[in-house]
């Protein structure tokens, strides 16, 4: 599949896990590699957005901010800036869970008129495990200019589409930004 763009937002300050998130170790592995390995089932078109050189091993094209310190926002308008496709599948770099099949269903569900399309949980949404249209830019644009970086006040003004999953899957929606929440995945036989 090459009809969508991925981008995998390695920002943050990292400040509660303490050291680059991506670059944690599950397993072994770095939680950015489960990321990717999930993403290339859906495309090839593979970005990530980091200021750091921290991640210049892997073989992807890297992209800066290109605007400074404004959170998840900020990287989804760079992502989408930078995107070769029209929908880009946004990912945090901490979600070591995740897996190919879910990220089908989310692009498969993302409709041509649709400006987000976002997995939710319950209570939870996932901004960070969506995918974006570049129909949204000027949205974000505007937000990025105002200061207004809160997502979920984002999502609320393009009218996002919401798949709603309730069974074991939800695992796969875990952001591991914590050394507690580390220790505890570790615990787990997932």
């Amino acid at each position: 599949m090459n009809d969508v763009s991925v981008a995998i937002l390695c920002g943050g300050k990292s400040s509660r896990m303490q050291s680059e998130k991506g670059l944690v170790l599950y397993r072994g592995i770095p939680f950015i590699e489960y990321v990717i390995a999930a993403a290339k089932d859906i495309s090839t078109d593979i970005i990530l957005i980091t200021n750091s050189t921290d991640y210049d091993y892997l073989p992807f094209e890297k992209k800066k901010d290109i605007e400074k310190d404004k959170g998840p926002l900020g990287g989804i308008y760079t992502a989408l800036t930078y995107a070769k496709q029209q929908n880009c599948v946004i990912l945090s770099c901490d979600i070591p869970l995740i897996k190919a099949s879910l990220l089908r269903l989310l692009f498969e569900n993302n409709k041509e008129d649709s400006m987000a399309t976002v997995f939710k949980d319950g209570e939870h949404t996932h901004p960070l495990i969506a995918c974006y249209s570049k129909k949204v830019l000027p949205k974000l644009k505007t937000a990025i200019v105002n200061n207004d970086l809160k997502m979920m006040r984002f999502l609320d003004c393009i009218e996002a589409k919401y798949i709603s999953i309730e069974d074991e899957r939800t695992v796969q929606f875990q952001n591991i930004n914590t050394r507690e929440a580390l220790a505890q995945l570790e615990q787990k036989k997932i």
